[in-house]
């Protein structure tokens, strides 16, 4: 892929922002009281939130190795 330097930085950029953001996140997540029920099981609220900050960080992973791999080649 041949992308302008401009672009490629800021694909490295966006990667890095979304895996430094997203694991805090997560971290409040799980301390939240709706995470678990009465008896400890985890919830349709933390299963959600969870599944988010897993997609957004892959993708995160995913554009940052892109703009990597478009800036040294």
């Amino acid at each position: 892929m041949n992308l302008p330097t401009p672009l490629a930085l800021i694909l490295i950029l966006s990667g890095i922002w979304s895996l430094i953001v997203w694991p805090p996140f997560l971290r409040r997540i799980l301390k939240d009281p709706r995470s678990r029920d009465e008896s400890g099981r985890r919830t349709r609220f933390l299963t959600v939130h969870v599944m988010l900050v897993s997609t957004s960080m892959i993708l995160g992973a995913a554009t940052a190795v892109i703009g990597v791999r478009t800036l040294v080649s």
